[in-house]
């Protein structure tokens, strides 16, 4: 039903496949204007001055929060807890303690002297000894949850001992003094202990009121004026600028009119690209696989590019995207897979920061991809190819850091890295080929260079049953690869189609003089109209093996054409003889006509080389009447009117074809005394 429903018009898959491609894109497109102004810092401001498009506050640098979060933590509180245990402790082991250091009869005032002491330096607070923070003013001590707050400065450490004694006693002997701090140093020890949860606690309130912004940027305000450097309070305002615009990214009418213009965009993309196949490649417009196959890769390219800046900006460059191109050119041609990348990469560079360094170095690698590779079945030729895409991804992203930076000294070396991983992921391109020929029902050169290997089971059974037309085929293939070298045509594909094109005569090979021996043959039994029938039959039988084979349509298509809708001219001139006024068409092959250059120059190949069994004494003048006669009678009845090939390169195939039996039939030419 649907098939039929798509048949209505031949526009009208191409117009579902157009718009289905529009609107997964656009699914996959950020909602959100992530970067609406694109700037670089310090340098140049190249567009018209810049004017606030709303009230909007300036986002506070790196470097201003850091000094505030400093002032802040420098007018935070530490909280400790005061251990009474320790405490009584202390006061204990003064007493237990004291006879040692002190045996006279002053010992009773001097006990209340440094009883007195001790607990003054108890009531100020021991913090632990490993206690340092100078930024710190003010500490809250917390006693039988009563809190008292008191300054740094008055909390007694250890480590000032002998001097805080010197300072009490300033009056007494250096003997007693000596006495005081032995036994305060034997039996002292921190009564503090830092509360952590609470002095964090109060941090984060103090933080909690830090503000993120400053000051306030009125509409209509100038932001930066034409020609000015992008730096300091300029370069503040344009941040400030885009995040204001991200943070409205929740505005479902703003989010709105993104979508409509990213479906303006990439709507009006697509159907430019539609229209370049239209124009330039009908072929191509006329297949609906084949169209398939150029969406499908323009919109791979741009989802899996996306879905890794979606997970983190800086993967855009792993994308692989130059495969796709390279797909392209395998199948179809280079003018097509250049048109396909850079509807992609400017579909992408919508979506990323920097956008105009985005689209240089990928229409810069695509370029180097599509015009490096050259035989892709050639391994080495891969990893040649894949190597210099690399390249160029570095030399891409080190021009533009000296043109931002100027110094190339810190350029991050992780980047190059995610180019590398680019690089490997690009050598999948390989699998991919055979995956898009069984998807399309396309064939590539990979492909092709399998179904030329004479030991292919079809080929194989030409060899055993029609050997004669199997050395004919492997002739014709010859030729025929000569001629496509000469016009820029595809001399594989061409190759290919000639080795397969008379595979039809597996089924009946004595009925064709190539296989017979002796005189005899079997059409001497037969009416003109029977033979006729049998000859005709091989093209038939050509098609029905090669389906039954699984060969690829395009190989098909040399089994098709390769007579077109020419005569079985022998057995026709002999049913005139016997009655004249018979019907031609029992004397005609099917056809179709060769509608391309490849198969036009099998036809000419396969007729010249068959045809050329007859001569007995081939001259240079004879080969060159022979060639000639034999093409122009094929133009004559029209059989390349539906090719796309020119007078002058049937010309040059003549040409190549004469310099062939030259060289087949070992004839010297004279050259003019």
């Amino acid at each position: 039903m649907l098939k039929k429903f798509l048949e209505i018009s031949p526009f009208l898959y191409k117009t579902f496949i157009l718009i289905f491609s529009v609107l997964i894109i656009v699914y996959f497109l950020p909602s959100n204007t992530q970067y609406s102004v694109q700037f670089s810092e310090g340098k140049r401001w190249t567009g018209n001055t810049l004017y606030a498009p709303f009230d909007f506050p300036i986002i506070k640098s790196k470097d201003e929060l850091q000094l505030e979060k400093k002032l802040i933590e420098s007018q935070s509180i530490l909280y400790f807890d005061v251990i009474t245990e320790v405490s009584e402790k202390t006061l204990d082991e003064y007493s237990l303690n004291f006879n040692k250091f002190f045996q006279n009869k002053n010992d009773s005032l001097i006990y209340k002297q440094g009883l007195f002491l001790l607990n003054s330096f108890l009531n100020r607070g021991i913090p632990p000894l490993n206690f340092d923070n100078a930024e710190i003013i003010k500490i809250a001590l917390i006693s039988n949850n009563i809190e008292r707050i008191t300054e740094m400065d008055s909390l007694f450490i250890l480590d000032n001992l002998s001097s805080e004694i010197d300072k009490k006693l300033s009056t007494e002997s250096k003997s007693k003094k000596r006495k005081f701090y032995n036994l305060f140093f034997e039996i002292l020890q921190p009564n503090l202990l830092f509360n952590k949860g609470l002095t964090e606690e109060y941090l984060n309130e103090l933080n909690s009121s830090l503000s993120l912004t400053r000051d306030l940027v009125l509409k209509g305000e100038v932001i930066i004026e034409t020609n000015q450097i992008v730096e300091g309070e300029k370069l503040n305002k344009l941040k400030s600028l885009n995040y204001q615009f991200s943070s409205k990214s929740d505005n479902k009418k703003i989010n709105r009119s993104i979508q409509i213009g990213y479906f303006l965009l990439v709507s009006s993309l697509l159907l430019l690209s539609l229209i370049y196949i239209y124009k330039f490649r009908y072929t191509v417009f006329e297949d609906d696989n084949k169209i398939t196959f150029i969406f499908l890769n323009i919109c791979l390219s741009v989802i899996m590019s996306l879905i890794l800046a979606d997970i983190n900006p800086r993967l855009i460059y792993v994308a692989p995207i130059c495969i796709f191109p390279l797909l392209t050119k395998t199948f179809f041609d280079s003018r097509l897979a250049f048109f396909s990348h850079i509807v992609a990469v400017i579909i992408i560079s919508f979506t990323v920061f920097n956008g105009f360094e985005y689209i240089f170095i990928q229409i810069l690698v695509g370029i180097i991809a599509i015009l490096s590779t050259s035989k892709i079945y050639k391994r080495a030729n891969l990893f040649i190819s894949v190597a210099q895409i690399t390249f160029m991804y570095f030399l891409g992203h080190i021009i533009f850091y000296l043109l931002n930076s100027g110094n190339i000294e810190k350029i991050e070396l992780t980047q190059f890295s995610f180019f590398l991983a680019n690089g490997m992921l690009t050598l999948f391109v390989l699998p991919l080929i055979y995956f898009y020929e069984k998807i399309f029902f396309l064939v590539s050169d990979v492909s092709l260079l399998e179904l030329s290997d004479t030991n292919s089971p079809l080929l194989k059974e030409l060899s055993d049953k029609a050997p004669g037309t199997f050395h004919h085929s492997l002739q014709v293939a010859n030729l025929s690869e000569a001629c496509a070298n000469e016009i820029n045509a595809n001399p594989l594909l061409t190759r290919v189609g000639a080795l397969y094109h008379d595979i039809g005569k597996i089924k009946k090979p004595n009925f064709f003089s190539e296989n017979q021996k002796g005189s005899i043959s079997p059409h001497d039994e037969l009416s003109p109209e029977e033979s006729a029938e049998i000859i005709i039959g091989h093209v038939i039988d050509g098609i029905s093996l090669g389906k039954k084979n699984k060969l690829p349509d395009r190989i098909v298509d040399f089994i098709r054409t390769h007579h077109g809708t020419s005569k079985v001219y022998f057995f026709y001139k002999k049913q005139m003889e016997l009655k004249p006024n018979s019907d031609i068409k029992k004397f005609l092959y099917p056809g179709p006509k060769p509608f391309s250059k490849e198969t036009s120059i099998v036809m000419m190949a396969d007729s010249i080389e068959a045809a050329s069994k007859s001569l007995k004494e081939p001259s240079l003048e004879i080969l060159e009447e022979f060639v000639h006669k034999i093409i122009n009678q094929q133009m004559d009845e029209g059989q390349f009117l539906n090719s796309n090939v020119t007078f002058s390169e049937i010309e040059v195939v003549k040409k190549v074809l004469i310099k062939k039996l030259v060289n087949i039939y070992q004839l010297r030419i004279e050259y003019p005394s």
